[in-house]
């Protein structure tokens, strides 16, 4: 899938979509890619996808000649993915919430590959289908926050803000999200390295 807008460019900027048609089928890939990555979920993301055309639609007089267009699409499917997963927060809240004493005891050195070696015998449609497999086994509290720091660039500050918790458990959660997909990885078979995260 294609996680990127497309490049149109002219002497004088973007050239608009004729039809809605050509705008939803330019993006359709990034919006999906967006909110499967925070949901875990193809169905919900089709479903996610959809409203995200649905408000574009509402507002395509401005969409199609807007140079931002891509990053309002990818704002509106974040957006819409996390309104999604707050209506069920209340099924992974308990575990996500739990702490343990010894919480500060698990922040150590994660194994994870060096972005340079890890992937080195795979293509890059492989290594896309082996990332989105790896963060579908994460749980919900662990993925989002991932997905949103990583993909998203988003700060800690605006994820715990978004996600309504505090700054400690963000960075909690990426940090074991991140170990978790390390090891998730490695079952699949790929060579790592050990660096600090």
């Amino acid at each position: 899938m294609n996680d990127e807008p497309p490049v149109q460019t002219t002497p004088s900027g973007l050239i608009p979509p004729a039809d809605f048609t050509t705008f939803m089928r330019a993006y359709q890939d990034m919006v999906f890619s967006t909110a499967a990555r925070l949901t875990g979920n193809e169905a919900q993301a089709e479903d996610i996808a959809q409203d995200v055309f649905l408000k574009a639609h509402e507002h395509f007089e401005q969409l199609r000649t807007s140079p931002t267009a891509g990053g309002w699409l990818k704002t509106v499917a974040t957006n819409l993915s996390l309104n999604h997963l707050s209506r069920y927060r209340n099924r992974w809240k308990f575990f996500s919430e739990f702490r343990r004493d010894d919480a500060a005891s698990d922040e150590v050195d994660v194994e994870f590959a060096a972005p340079e070696t890890f992937f080195s015998d795979v293509d890059a449609e492989e290594r896309r289908a082996l990332i989105e497999r790896a963060l579908d086994e994460l749980p919900a509290h662990q993925r989002v926050p991932l997905v949103l720091y990583h993909f998203e660039d988003l700060p800690y500050e605006d994820i715990a803000k978004k996600l309504g918790v505090s700054l400690a458990k963000v960075k909690t959660d990426i940090l074991r999200a991140r170990a978790a997909l390390a090891k998730i990885l490695q079952r699949a078979g790929t060579a790592h390295e050990k660096i600090s995260l």
